[in-house]
């Protein structure tokens, strides 16, 4: 009895430790947006739609008007465009699927990964080369964890960090309040 018992807390524990992941959840989205055009091809920075990434939070999604600051001379009457003007005219937002989403007990902002100058694609993947976004990495506290002690070495831009920097990167405050 007193067995089966420990391995039942084992196999709870187990299963406790194991951390959801939507790696390669790729939803359709209502409008057939593709960042391999934009941000492949056409090399438009993540940042340019992306606004809210530089000042706190969230990137953001960008607003409608974004796109038709350059499709109402680009490709004005493309199927796809077309839905966009249609959204800016009727006053209504797009409704965008979430593709990233964290758990409400985590805090996360891109301004510090940002300033740090990380790449947009240590975390959301080669975008540039997708037609449909997909969740690249897992996105887990591990995954956050393994990057923040990696960066203890410098903080993307090659600067050492201090050894109360480093420590902070991996408080449990810093993610967790």
């Amino acid at each position: 009895m007193r067995l089966h018992r420990i391995a039942t807390i084992v196999a709870v524990l187990g299963l406790a430790a194991c951390e959801p992941s939507n790696q390669g959840y790729a939803p359709a989205q209502p409008v057939k947006y593709s960042h391999a055009v934009h941000a492949g091809a056409m090399q438009i920075p993540c940042q340019y739609c992306h606004t809210g990434a530089e000042r706190g939070r969230y990137a953001g999604i960008p607003s409608a008007s974004i796109c038709l600051n350059c499709h109402k001379q680009v490709l004005p009457n493309h199927p796809e465009v077309l839905k966009v003007s249609a959204a800016v005219e009727q006053s209504r937002p797009i409704a965008w699927v979430r593709v990233h989403n964290l758990p409400d007990f985590v805090y996360f902002s891109h301004r510090p990964h940002v300033e740090a100058e990380i790449a947009c694609q240590t975390c959301h993947g080669p975008v540039e080369s997708m037609g449909r976004v997909a969740q690249f990495a897992p996105l887990t506290m591990g995954f956050c964890l393994d990057c923040h002690r990696k960066g203890t070495a410098s903080l993307g831009r090659g600067a050492p960090v201090r050894a109360a920097q480093a420590n902070r990167l991996t408080d449990c405050a810093v993610c967790h309040h």
